[in-house]
């Protein structure tokens, strides 16, 4: 059966008659959509913007159509329709759309070829679900979407023929580091283990007593990344490396002991394939998501991204360290949610959207983190997640038991303080 992550490989070198390629941005506001948009202003000849979409940020949304000038900009909050469309006034290209309706129109438009998936969190599910329904070539940003609904997704990316490239800088090298072929074979490729690089965050050398007091900014203050300040937060954690411990099993079809997390502080080395024959394959590249984006966007040639070579004689050296669970706990609770299977690894997601959010808006202690979305976990029995509604419906109701156990809400009880 041919491998559903990616299509067999074609020329090396694109017909300079051939169309541009048509890109879906969801998510163009964020760090992910900015990067994406860096690389594809650098090949006009290669792509053009279909659509972009954004959540709330209406003034920023509409800069950016006015230097793209896509066919169709997306609010996906209607309220902000109206202010979009009178921002839009003097590019009369671009048609406004709203809400979910709107996002499932650009992602499945026939002229699209490519869908860019960075809307950050399970509001990305849905409309990444539907390029990949429309067979689309998909690059996954959005790691939630698999964590949510790993099978789902996986059975539907190669029931409707569509093409999965995986954008997370780690995904991305371990994806660069297999055979092209053999992407979801690891038995059959000779690979014994994926080894996924981690930096370990701002707080690495904290002791638990230190955690207990950081602030968001501390934890937004990545020492190698730019990213946004949720996955800045996850970073801080590791439940972000547990989030792209679930995702790589889906995407590599990888059991978590295939998978060992080695922490990495200089984030060279963004992950690593181990062979039966003793081989390590590493992808190295500066810290910068336009390789990755570059990489999925040409794939499968090479174009430039911008970024600057690596020095590896200015860096000088490697570390290693095996991550302390016992600090960060998020890496563990990701771990066991994917073995419990079904919605767990939702309710995961979920719990942990709604405490990273009260951590930013100073309701959450950092060390809380981990405390509310283990609760969480303990006080919902796994469901099945073999339908979208389902998943959905778990969502929902694990981000208001987590709501109802903040400090100060309603329903929660004095010892739920100590969260």
């Amino acid at each position: 059966m041919q491998d559903t992550l990616n299509p067999p490989a074609t020329a090396a070198t694109q017909d300079p008659q051939a169309p541009r390629q048509q890109v879906t941005l969801l998510g163009a506001t964020g760090s992910i959509g900015t990067s994406t948009l860096d690389v594809i202003a650098r090949h006009p000849g290669r792509f053009q913007v279909y659509a972009l979409t954004a959540h709330s940020q209406v003034a920023e949304l509409a800069r950016l159509c006015f230097r793209f000038r896509p066919a169709f900009a997306v609010i996906s909050n209607p309220e902000l329709a109206p202010q979009l469309t009178q921002l839009l006034q003097g590019l009369p290209e671009t048609t406004v759309l709203a809400g979910s309706d709107g996002l499932q129109q650009v992602v499945t438009a026939p002229a699209v070829d490519t869908v860019m998936a960075a809307i950050v969190g399970a509001a990305g599910l849905a409309p990444t679900l539907a390029a990949v329904h429309g067979g689309k070539r998909v690059l996954l940003a959005n790691k939630e979407a698999l964590v949510m609904s790993g099978g789902l997704f996986m059975d539907a990316v190669r029931d409707h023929g569509a093409t999965l490239l995986p954008i997370d800088s780690e995904h991305n090298a371990i994806f660069q580091c297999l055979p092209p072929h053999q992407i979801r074979q690891m038995d059959g490729a000779g690979v014994t283990r994926i080894l996924l690089t981690a930096s370990g965050g701002p707080f690495r050398e904290m002791s638990l007593e230190q955690l207990e007091t950081v602030t968001p900014d501390q934890a937004c203050a990545h020492p190698n990344w730019s990213m946004g300040r949720k996955i800045s937060v996850d970073s801080a954690t590791l439940m972000n490396k547990g989030l792209e411990l679930i995702e790589a099993c889906w995407l590599f079809n990888a059991r978590p002991d295939q998978i060992q997390v080695h922490v990495h502080p200089e984030s060279i080395i963004h992950s690593m394939v181990e062979y039966r024959d003793g081989s390590v394959l590493a992808q190295l590249g500066s810290p910068d998501m336009r390789t990755p984006i570059a990489n999925a966007l040409a794939w499968p040639e090479r174009i430039d991204a911008g970024v600057a070579p690596l020095d590896l004689f200015a860096l000088g050296r490697f570390n290693f360290e095996p991550p302390d669970e016992q600090r960060f706990p998020c890496l563990g609770l990701a771990a066991a949610a994917f073995a419990a299977g079904g919605t767990a690894p939702a309710v995961l997601n979920a719990a942990n959207e709604i405490a990273v959010a009260a951590f930013l808006e100073g309701q959450l202690g950092f060390t809380g983190i981990p405390r509310l979305i283990e609760t969480v976990l303990g006080q919902m029995p796994v469901q099945s997640a073999a339908t979208l509604a389902s998943i959905m419906d778990q969502d929902q109701e694990a981000r208001d038991r987590a709501l109802g156990l903040l400090p100060g809400r309603s329903g929660s009880s004095a010892g739920n303080r100590s969260l």
